[in-house]
């Protein structure tokens, strides 16, 4: 069973390669616009648009005189594929984050131990 369901369905074979996303409206369809990481030199396009038609449904607006209003709604597979593109972004923010700190703590570690090496070889000139 695949983690993301809705974008393997959407055909998205690499998710891992989604730089970014965005999502826009027009004319009562949803666009999902998703960006790549491409390697310089690569065939494959940097980003693709995806069209997903909104749902219409009427509703009441006055049951007195049975007035109904016709409004319109995202589908259910733009929804879940947003919900799985927001949640792979979130995971890579953190697992950046994180990667970022331990760089960091690594580039404190060596200057200490850089300097505790002086330190020794300063001792042992003395000797």
């Amino acid at each position: 069973m695949s983690k993301n369901p809705a974008l393997t369905a959407m055909g998205i074979q690499n998710p891992e390669q989604i730089s970014r996303f965005a999502t826009f409206m027009s004319e009562h369809v949803d666009i999902l616009r998703i960006t790549y990481n491409r390697k310089k030199g690569s065939l494959l396009p940097e980003s693709k648009k995806f069209r997903f038609p909104q749902l219409k449904k009427s509703t009441m607006v006055d049951s007195g005189t049975r007035q109904t209003e016709v409004i319109y709604e995202s589908s259910a597979e733009f929804r879940n594929a947003v919900s799985e593109l927001e949640h792979l972004m979130d995971k890579r923010d953190s697992s950046d984050e994180i990667r970022k700190l331990i760089a960091e703590e690594v580039q404190h570690l060596e200057e200490d131990v850089s300097a505790r090496i002086d330190y020794i070889k300063s001792l042992v000139s003395k000797v």
